[in-house]
């Protein structure tokens, strides 16, 4: 459930940038005229971008999470817990504008989807190992 609120916050935030930026439906981002002639437009695209890259991330996200929790499912949900946390924390200093500011969520949100991954590579590699009677 982790993610589906941190899908609800991400989407809130869109809005709301997108309201402050006003951006009209259905234009997804910001043409570049926008964002040099506004900072609200550029926060826009970069919240509207954060959203995005999640998105784009969700279904390794459940997948790991699916095969981790197999066999380890307290690590894998401690793993997705922090990832949705620290998306949070990247969303917010993306949405400032300056995209520099999602680093801090970026690089230990990407220590929480090695973990998962760790953790689903766990469950393959000992599944195989079995399978094969290696």
């Amino acid at each position: 459930m982790s993610t589906v609120v941190l899908l609800f916050y991400q989407t809130f935030v869109v809005a709301a940038a997108r309201k402050a930026a006003k951006i009209d439906y259905p234009q997804v981002y910001a043409e570049k005229a926008q964002e040099d002639a506004s900072l609200e437009a550029k926060k826009f695209n970069c919240a509207q971008r954060a959203h995005q890259n999640t998105l784009e991330s969700i279904p390794i996200i459940y997948l790991t999470t699916a095969i981790g929790s197999v066999r380890h499912p307290k690590l894998a949900a401690g793993f997705l817990a922090a990832w949705s946390v620290l998306r949070v924390f990247y969303t917010r200093g993306y949405a400032t504008g300056d995209p520099k500011k999602r680093a801090f969520g970026a690089r230990f949100g990407f220590l929480a989807q090695f973990g998962l991954m760790g953790t689903a590579f766990a469950v393959t590699g000992s599944s195989l190992r079995a399978y094969l009677q290696i």
